[in-house]
């Protein structure tokens, strides 16, 4: 697929936080199940750039399961208080493995350290003993030497469309998007 224009990319600079700020910004994920059922849930932006956007998650979710069966993927990010949105579509693969050492070690220790408690086996626990687990994960262990789990991974979404909406208190909303044609990018104003 070929990267971002570098119109997009002028956007997405103005848009979205240096992929160095630590906080990160949430975005949600949809995923198609083996029955071409739309899945939807919440997950926090690594990194994007020209190639595209990244997020980790735990081998084991069902959102890996479906991307493994169908790398059909979209992203939508709420953005200054909701007055802007940034909708992404496209193709999901797996990142490389130096790639997920460095976003998990640029993650918070709470992130960190849920990589390795959350697993299925302490999520089915009563809440006082998921509690217990995640307090002995924390006194046993120094969360700033550890490296990510077994179970850590991460994907880029390589877009084939990129829908930049915004609204305007003093006339309509507008969007502009991206499109992959071919090898190259078709750009379009729509309205709101």
């Amino acid at each position: 697929m070929a990267a971002l224009p570098d119109e997009a990319l002028e956007l997405l600079e103005s848009w979205l936080p240096d992929n160095d700020e630590p906080a990160r910004p949430r975005m949600q994920l949809a995923t198609v199940d083996s029955e071409g059922r739309p899945d939807l849930r919440t997950v926090l932006l690594s990194e994007w750039g020209r190639d595209g956007f990244l997020f980790h998650t735990d081998a084991t979710s069902r959102k890996v399961r479906e991307l493994a069966a169908n790398p059909a993927a979209a992203l939508v990010l709420l953005l200054a208080g909701g007055e802007r949105q940034l909708v992404v579509r496209g193709s999901a693969e797996r990142a490389g493995a130096r790639e997920e050492a460095r976003a998990y070690a640029r993650r918070s220790p709470y992130v960190r350290r849920h990589a390795w408690v959350n697993t299925p086996e302490v999520a089915r626990l009563p809440r006082a003993e998921r509690v217990a687990a995640w307090s002995l994960f924390g006194a046993e262990h120094d969360i700033d030497k550890l490296e990510a789990p077994a179970t850590w991974v991460g994907f880029l979404i390589r877009p084939d469309r990129v829908t930049f909406w915004e609204t305007d208190p003093h006339a309509p909303s507008h969007r502009l998007e991206f499109t992959l044609e071919g090898a190259s990018w078709s750009r379009a104003h729509l309205p709101g």
